[in-house]
């Protein structure tokens, strides 16, 4: 097993106002005076994580990919997901984090990957507001924040509320017009199994027809589902998570090129060198040395 070095955080790491292990909510400024010898440099989460950005500028990357941070920008990130930003001095918002427990065990039909930013793996962790959006979902996260600093009655209660109020809303703001057909939600569910399936076997299947016979589908529909929800082929879907893992463990792993192709399941260390090349444009030692210089400058 390749030994990954990536941090990941868990939600006591940030614990400031008691024992409480599956929640925390601040104004991000805060946040980043109380965290930031740790926060800054590439790392991992095992919570759900919603950040709106008030004032103030930067980049958030996000799995290799970067986002500007601008005012009325909303950042959702999903469990596992690798991130790090650079911030202005002025920068200001609000942040929440929680456990999927923690909203799970408050719904009976409600879960918390069923939200669109979170249900697929590949989703856009951006959510741009509109002006006209803007007041009311700043609203929202200042209540979150404001109900977490205070011991009221049943203050977790109204927290899982408020957070689901602000997915829905959120939701609304996020879904493109094409996927809000009845179908098309329908979609969404066999493409988020899909998912899961090639998060679990990427190192073991890596073609569509594999993933369909397990879903019990044609490779065809699989193809289809693909390609209205997220304009992509399956083939397409097993090649990021592929390249992802690969990114991953070249910029933060302590392990040789040759033991990650093996890591990752392919036999031929020259293949593997080739299939990232041409995903990426790079050979994966020359991704491996510019990212970590851009990090050391």
């Amino acid at each position: 097993m390749v030994n990954k070095q990536l941090p990941v955080y868990n939600i006591e790491d940030f614990r400031y106002l008691g024992s409480e292990s599956s929640f925390y909510a601040n104004t991000f400024k805060a946040h980043l005076q109380q965290h930031h010898h740790f926060i800054l440099a590439p790392h991992r989460h095992d919570f759900y994580i919603g950040i709106l950005f008030t004032h103030g500028s930067g980049t958030h990357q996000i799995e290799f990919n970067s986002y500007a941070i601008k005012p009325g920008h909303v950042f959702m990130l999903a469990p596992g997901e690798v991130h790090n930003w650079k911030l202005s001095k002025n920068i200001q918002g609000y942040i929440f984090f929680h456990t999927k427990e923690f909203f799970d065990l408050n719904f009976t039909y409600e879960k918390v990957d069923n939200y669109p930013f979170y249900s697929c793996l590949r989703n856009n962790p951006l959510i741009p507001l509109k002006k006209q959006s803007r007041k009311k979902i700043q609203e929202l996260f200042s209540e979150v924040v404001e109900e977490y600093k205070h011991s009221e009655l049943l203050k977790f209660q109204r927290l899982s509320s408020l957070i689901n109020v602000l997915y829905i809303a959120l939701s609304r703001i996020y879904l493109p017009d094409k996927i809000l057909q009845i179908k098309n939600l329908d979609y969404l569910g066999k493409l988020k199994q899909l998912e899961q399936l090639v998060d679990k076997r990427f190192k073991e299947y890596k073609y569509p027809r594999e993933y369909a016979l397990l879903m019990h589908v044609s490779e065809k529909h699989l193809n289809r589902i693909c390609k209205i929800c997220l304009n992509k082929t399956v083939t397409q879907v097993i090649t990021d998570r592929i390249i992802l893992e690969a990114k991953r463990m070249l910029a933060f792993a302590t392990a040789s090129v040759s033991q990650i192709a093996d890591e990752l399941g392919y036999d031929n260390y020259s293949y593997f060198i080739q299939f990232f090349k041409k995903k990426t444009g790079k050979t994966p030692v020359d991704f491996m040395q510019q990212f970590r210089q851009g990090y050391l400058m």
